[in-house]
């Protein structure tokens, strides 16, 4: 219907009708514009002195959201000798006792679930391949004292 009064009016003035598309172009920049500007970045900062282990089966997380990063230190050779064996926060605070990665758990936890009503806290574990398993158990039983027990382990993806 609406098609067959456009065309009668065109013929009838004699000229083409044109679409102006100023307008639609202005709107897609402005909700560009507002998405930018309303979307929050998240950064994982990742220790480049952490090598973490090879996988078959690992998986790239989808979902940063939530995570509470701890780096562990390994004893490879390449490592300065004062941080091998070392436990560090993602803000490269020490932690050395077992109370100290407790409390960082809990308040990154109390912070993640403050931000976000539905989200659950969940500790990302980045170990190097040469880190002794008895400091791997030390942090998920603080972290598990702290309340978090969903751990996520990192690792890198193999290519096949």
């Amino acid at each position: 219907m609406a098609s067959h009064k456009l065309h009668r009016l065109q013929s009838e003035q004699g000229e083409e009708l044109n679409l102006d598309m100023s307008p639609m172009i202005d709107l897609v920049f402005l909700l560009l514009i507002f998405f930018m500007v309303s979307s929050h970045m998240i950064i994982v900062r990742i220790d480049q002195n952490v090598k973490p282990p090879t996988a078959d089966n690992a998986q790239v997380a989808e979902n940063a959201h939530g995570r509470i990063v701890v780096n562990v230190y390994g004893f490879q050779d390449e490592l300065a000798p004062d941080l091998r064996g070392k436990i560090f926060d993602n803000d490269e605070n020490e932690l050395v006792t077992s109370d100290q990665i407790t409390d960082y758990v809990d308040r990154a936890a109390q912070r993640v679930r403050e931000s976000e009503a539905n989200l659950t806290p969940r500790l990302h574990l980045r170990a190097d391949k040469t880190t002794d398993t008895r400091l791997i158990k030390k942090v998920v039983q603080a972290s598990a004292a702290a309340g978090v027990s969903d751990v996520i382990f990192g690792s890198f993806v193999v290519e096949r």
